[in-house]
């Protein structure tokens, strides 16, 4: 699953999905395309995001999603978001599958209604990603021009550090105080990218403890 690159504006389904309400609605919004043999995940998204979509009748039946879960928590180089169909029959069986996901798992858990909402979605996740990489690419630029001694970005870049909200919220990130929390905003630009980074891209910045602690946050 590691192995998938997955360009901006698509998304890779797994097999299964072929036919089903998902994809149906995905069509013409993403350009769509399925691959067997993707192992637990569901859905590749591009930024090295990834989708498990646990359905109603996989809560119905029993443990079997659970396995997979882990699968994609221990995938170093994934994303894995967990889309779960909170109905009025999986609902009973909703508040075991959050403690697992978010809690012990430490992981983004998205519940929806019905496959329906799932692809809206999956297409707002893959609007995202797509912004992510114009802001990634611009970042780039503006890291060459300051290594020249000039920064066409510098005065937004600025505004952007003064706004009083952003830097606090980031001082509340344990083991985050004010040095800290300006030189992870001079590297990142925004909460949104810091909450992406990775470990590594972390320790690069603050050293492996504190990365740690704020990718684990």
């Amino acid at each position: 699953a590691g192995s998938v690159i997955v360009p901006y504006g698509h998304v890779i389904g797994n097999e299964k999905w072929r036919g089903s309400e998902v994809a149906k609605r995905l069509q013409g919004k993403v350009r769509l395309i399925f691959e067997d043999g993707l192992g637990p995940v569901d859905f590749h998204l591009p930024n090295r995001t990834c989708i498990l979509h646990i359905s109603e009748a996989d809560l119905v039946a029993g443990d079997e999603f659970k396995q997979r879960l882990v699968r994609i928590r221990n995938a170093s180089n994934l994303m894995g978001l967990v889309i779960v169909e909170k109905t009025q029959i999986s609902d009973q069986y909703f508040s075991a599958v959050q403690k697992l996901v978010v809690l012990e798992l430490g992981m983004v858990l998205l519940p929806v209604a019905n496959q329906g909402e799932a692809s809206q979605l999956i297409i707002q996740l893959v609007s995202s990603c797509d912004k992510l990489q114009r802001r990634s690419v611009c970042q780039q630029v503006w890291e060459q021009s300051r290594e020249q001694g000039t920064s066409p970005f510098l005065r937004q870049q600025r505004a952007q550090l003064a706004e009083p909200a952003v830097f606090q919220a980031v001082q509340h990130i344990p083991g985050v105080g004010k040095n800290k929390a300006l030189v992870l905003l001079q590297q990142f630009g925004s909460i949104h990218r810091l909450c992406n980074a990775s470990v590594r891209e972390l320790q690069q910045v603050v050293g492996p403890t504190a990365a740690q602690q704020i990718h684990t946050f």
